[in-house]
């Protein structure tokens, strides 16, 4: 077994430098090359892929996504030589690093990574590698000065497997996000409130990012962005079809795609002028004062769900033909909550719990923004009901309502 002597790192960004100076560190023969001209200067650099590429016994990816990587290969791929060992560190979905490594045959190794430019700067990635026998042989020295090499399979299962990995990231910083915001709703110290989460399962990630939490790394280098976040949770999605939460939740955060991901943790809550027709919706209930609903809907809007085993579709007006102007006679015990807004430029989706006596109502919305202001165009409901024996030690409920 052979180790490649000079080693080429296409793709200078954050961890594409990051790698590149961490290999040079450690007496590698390093060339570099990147697209955009931009470079640290701790690496040596080409002016072009080729030269870079034809000096090179192993060829080492960092690029942003999938078509990037295609490119820059199709591009080298005659100055390749007959050994050179590729090696795609680049975070892409699980067909494109099939095709990549159905293109390239056996001297293909993809090789995503686990960490960010600290874990790359220090030698402590976690590597998720996926090819032959003989090219792996070849490449584990160069990755193992990276970091630990966990050997996962094919190319696709190791393409998989990062974008999971990084769901689970995404899922702490919304967790984290959450839990901020309702500690500002409740007036908490931020301070406070990051010291008691660094306690807790977000542990690690507030310590590690309790800088850009507070607002002290505003002009820090990200580590890992917002946009790059957001890209894996959209392949993810579309790789699994099935649905993922954080990726619209990444990818409508108004914020700078190329602040560190903790930024995302740290928007504010959606705007007050979309919740105000739900909270008008809740007055209506609250009060059954049928002009809180006229003010929350649009003119347009039904309300639907099953009633008594059939489809029901109220036009608004007859939805509030069941309001009487009264309070129900159990309302101090009844209770609502908004439990989810998700915003999405001019249209919104929002989720509530209504707690009505022996009922649990589901409601959905659809929210539009027109004519300046947020009104509901259309609610869907779903209500469960108690067991019958409890239904009936509680006695009938004289306003039954959705």
């Amino acid at each position: 077994m052979t180790t490649p002597h000079t080693i080429a790192v296409l793709g200078l960004g954050r961890m594409g430098d990051a790698i590149a100076t961490r290999l040079a560190a450690q007496d590698r023969n390093v060339i570099g090359w990147t697209r955009s001209g931009r470079t640290s200067g701790a690496v040596r650099t080409t002016g072009g892929p080729h030269d870079a590429v034809a000096q090179a016994g192993l060829v080492l990816l960092a690029l942003f996504d999938g078509p990037a990587c295609r490119q820059v290969l199709e591009d080298v791929r005659g100055a390749l030589r007959a050994d050179t060992i590729v090696v795609n560190t680049s975070t892409i979905s699980p067909t494109e690093a099939s095709e990549l490594a159905r293109w390239l045959g056996p001297s293909y190794v993809h090789a995503p990574v686990l960490g960010s430019v600290p874990a790359a700067s220090a030698g402590a990635l976690r590597i998720l590698a996926a090819a032959g026998r003989d090219a792996l042989d070849r490449a584990r020295p160069v990755l193992e000065t990276l970091g630990s090499v966990l050997t996962v399979g094919d190319a696709a299962t190791a393409a998989a497997l990062k974008l999971i990995a990084n769901s689970g990231l995404a899922g702490a910083v919304l967790a984290l996000r959450d839990s901020l915001r309702q500690g500002d709703a409740l007036g908490l110290p931020r301070a406070q409130v990051l010291d008691v989460l660094e306690l807790g399962r977000l542990g690690g990630l507030v310590a590690h990012k309790r800088a850009f939490l507070t607002g002290e790394s505003v002009t820090a280098a990200a580590e890992f962005t917002i946009g790059a976040l957001a890209k894996d949770m959209a392949l993810l999605a579309a790789a699994s079809n099935t649905p993922l939460r954080s990726a619209a939740g990444l990818a409508d955060i108004p914020a700078d795609p190329a602040a560190d991901i903790a930024t995302a943790a740290t928007v504010p809550a959606v705007e007050d002028a979309v919740l105000e027709p739900l909270r008008a919706y809740i007055r209506g209930h609250a009060t059954g004062d049928p002009a809180h609903f006229r003010d929350a809907f649009l003119p347009t809007a039904h309300v639907e769900g099953i009633r008594d085993g059939a489809f029901v579709s109220w036009p608004l007006e007859e939805y509030c033909a069941l309001f009487k102007g009264r309070p129900a006679a159990d309302e101090p015990a009844r209770s609502r909550r908004i439990d989810t807004v998700d915003v999405h430029g001019t249209v919104a989706t929002a989720t509530m719990t209504l707690l009505h006596g022996a009922d649990t109502f589901t409601d959905v919305f659809l929210l539009v923004r027109a004519d300046g202001r947020w009104r509901i165009a259309n609610k869907a409901y779903h209500r469960r009901s108690r067991p019958a024996p409890l239904r009936r030690a509680l006695g009938p409920d004289p306003e039954e309502r959705p």
